[in-house]
């Protein structure tokens, strides 16, 4: 904070290292007129600058989605295109970001030995996942009741005959390990890659199978243990809705939610209901010499339509941030090839075909809302985008799910 005398008032000017909130390009461009000085940057006429701290808060949560995706296996160029930086400024970001989870490597070298490891190679492959000497997985959880409902599910699918991580029994029998306020839970390291080809029409019609198969299994799952009863469209009428209000509707028009919500309420009571994965993409879905080789991550398993599976699968492919994005047409194929895939082991009734569109729609509202609870204003209104894109082209939705495009 800094006091200064202008025409015997007193003006008080806060000031902010431009390193916390300038991207490094636009930082370096600044330096070759200015350095180690005072710069006043006025706001545009009519414009309400959003505070400093507000940028620096989006600038962390693009530093993590970032990271997230580097993870994932994007390469610093493609991270490069996606957020537009430079390869230097993309290995920064990884750097730092990786620093933050220093402490829980610490941690997770520290139980290895729970296990019978005396040391191995650490390799952090999610935010809460870490690869052990290229042949096992741990992860950590916050709470002990989801990581004994995960081992439970693993085991009824696995006996069910899908391709799930085999879990590693701690030595002392039981399933996982309790270490510093965290469960870990240890499996064997399933073969496979996510898929590369994000827009090959035969593996899109595979990732249809692969759904419809885990459906199946989850049927038998349902009897021999409780889950969550979850429903979209409560969740839509419920927090979704208040969170749209609290924005004031800034993102998501009323009517536009009003009457997504009218059509799912329409045919929702029609729509059957399982156990279903939740969150269905291609992360999640591992693939060996063009053949599903395994499923991971069932953190997010609940009872719900079935068909929220396929249609956050299919909404995802218009979310993904690449330098490739879908086309309309490219996305149409897909919705094609996946729901052909997918009843070629369980045929979906007209009722579920009808209601897709609507499906679709709520899921990125309900994103949309996710997003504005987590002050994420950018990603909030990249998935209204994204609804708006799906309610243009309905017509063309409702074809392809018939395999008419």
């Amino acid at each position: 904070m800094h006091l200064i005398s202008e025409n015997d008032w007193v003006v008080c000017i806060k000031y902010v290292n431009a390193g916390d909130i300038l991207p490094e390009e636009l930082l370096s461009m600044i330096q070759k007129y200015v350095q180690g000085g005072y710069l006043y940057i006025p706001k545009e006429k009519g414009c309400t600058v959003k505070g400093q701290t507000g940028y620096k808060t989006e600038l962390e949560k693009r530093n993590g989605h970032l990271y997230l995706m580097h993870l994932e296996g994007r390469t610093n160029g493609q991270l490069g295109n996606i957020f537009h930086l430079s390869e230097p400024s993309v290995r920064r970001i990884i750097a730092k970001e990786k620093a933050k989870y220093q402490k829980m490597r610490e941690s997770i070298e520290q139980i290895l030995p729970l296990w019978g490891m005396k040391n191995g190679r650490v390799l952090q492959i999610y935010p809460s996942a870490w690869e052990i000497n290229r042949s096992y997985v741990i992860k950590r959880y916050e709470n002990k009741e989801q990581i004994e409902r995960n081992s439970k599910i693993s085991k009824l699918l696995s006996e069910c005959g899908i391709p799930i991580a085999e879990i590693v029994p701690v030595r002392n029998g039981e399933s996982y390990a309790a270490h510093n306020d965290a469960w870990f839970l240890m499996s064997k390291k399933l073969e496979g890659n996510n898929i590369s080809d994000r827009k090959d029409q035969t593996m899109a019609y595979k990732m249809g199978c692969a759904i419809a198969r885990l459906h199946s299994a989850f049927l038998t799952c349902e009897k021999k243990m409780e889950f969550w009863d979850n429903s979209l469209l409560k969740e839509m009428k419920g927090w979704v809705q208040e969170t749209f209000i609290r924005n004031e509707w800034q993102i998501v028009g009323q009517e536009e939610y009003a009457g997504a919500v009218e059509k799912l309420e329409a045919v929702y009571d029609s729509l059957p209901v399982q156990l279903i994965h939740r969150d269905v993409h291609f992360g999640n879905f591992l693939f060996s010499g063009g053949e599903l080789s395994g499923y991971i991550d069932f953190d997010l398993s609940q009872r719900n339509i079935r068909i929220f599976d396929v249609c956050y699968f299919l909404t995802g492919l218009l979310s993904e941030e690449t330098d490739d994005a879908f086309t309309q047409r490219e996305w149409l194929a897909s919705v094609k090839s996946v729901i052909a895939g997918y009843e070629s082991v369980n045929p979906l009734s007209e009722k579920e075909k009808q209601a897709v569109p609507c499906v679709m729609v709520c899921i990125e509202m309900l994103c949309a809302a996710y997003f504005i609870r987590v002050k994420d204003v950018k990603r909030a209104g990249e998935a209204c985008l994204i609804c708006r894109r799906i309610q243009n082209c309905e017509s063309a939705v409702c074809a392809s799910v018939r395999g008419f495009v």
